[in-house]
């Protein structure tokens, strides 16, 4: 919807797209919690689906970014503090580079340990870098530690848009729900 030139919401692409990563994410951060906290037979399956969910992420993040500098995004409100279109601006930056980075520090993570990286429908993806115990050992570190920081993020994320939806009702979550 746009007021004269001023767009008002995103386009029903982007809230779809939105949607369904947010849904995503969020099983993602739980099945990651899951996988990591069993030895039992849940395991693979629980793993099969975290790579899986994690590729559909990563092109959902890109095909996302793509759409994101083609239609654009509604402008802050005006009477919005500096610091908070800073925070909002810095945040976005943020939850895309985790998007992207996540799947892609996991998917190095599984080559540099030579791990095969099969999906859901036994698709193997090839490996991304060369067998390296002591890169896996980072890259491990850099997935377990950036995965609470996404998880912080998110939930900081979802705190800000129902601040702009319950307590400023300035438009911003309106934005993003789907619906009219």
């Amino acid at each position: 919807m746009t007021i004269g030139k001023i767009k008002t919401r995103f386009t029903p692409v982007q809230r779809a797209i939105h949607w369904l990563m947010a849904v995503g994410i969020l099983a993602m951060l739980f099945i990651g919690v899951g996988m990591v906290s069993t030895i039992g037979e849940e395991y693979v399956p629980l793993l099969v689906t975290h790579k899986t969910l994690g590729l559909v992420i990563l092109i959902l993040a890109l095909v996302r970014l793509v759409v994101r500098f083609v239609s654009g995004a509604p402008p802050l409100p005006a009477d919005l503090p500096e610091p908070m279109k800073l925070a909002a601006g810095l945040s976005h930056v943020a939850l895309y580079a985790l998007m992207i980075g996540m799947p892609l520090i996991g998917w190095a993570m599984l080559s540099a340990a030579a791990y095969p990286i099969v999906l859901l429908g036994g698709i193997n993806l090839p490996p991304i870098l060369p067998q390296s115990d002591r890169l896996h050992a980072l890259l491990w570190s850099a997935h377990h530690y950036l995965a609470f920081a996404f998880f912080a993020l998110v939930m900081m994320h979802l705190a800000a848009g129902l601040f702009h939806g319950l307590v400023r009702r300035d438009g911003v979550l309106q934005a993003m729900l789907p619906g009219k």
